[in-house]
């Protein structure tokens, strides 16, 4: 099944995943791209689901990882990323963000109400 992958937009314009991505170097750029298109092809087999987010592990250089979380069954939702050294912060800003795109959903479905 397709999955449809997005990376989450603060309201204040900022995109956390597009800004740590912008920081890789060419290779880790690649495979994390390779991870994107495994996850839109439904492949979650590389993600450890915990705290209502999920982490995509890479095994390469330091262990790349990105955080992301589901909405529906065919929505992917791109928080960011780390390597190991850095993961509990990356973690933690993950929860905080999936947290926040909660919220923002639920607002705009109680701002639709009549």
């Amino acid at each position: 099944m397709k999955t449809k992958l997005e990376e989450y937009i603060r309201e204040d314009g900022a995109n956390p995943y597009k800004i740590w991505f912008d920081g890789l170097d060419v290779q880790a750029a690649a495979k994390v791209t390779v991870a994107k298109a495994r996850l839109e092809l439904g492949n979650t087999s590389n993600v450890e689901w915990f705290r209502g987010i999920g982490e995509y592990k890479i095994d390469c250089g330091p262990g790349y990882r990105i955080y992301l979380a589901k909405d529906g069954e065919t929505l992917i939702i791109l928080f960011g990323g780390s390597t190991k050294k850095g993961q509990q912060k990356a973690i933690d800003q993950a929860v905080a963000l999936h947290d926040e795109y909660k919220a923002r959903k639920k607002g705009k479905k109680n701002d639709a109400d009549p």
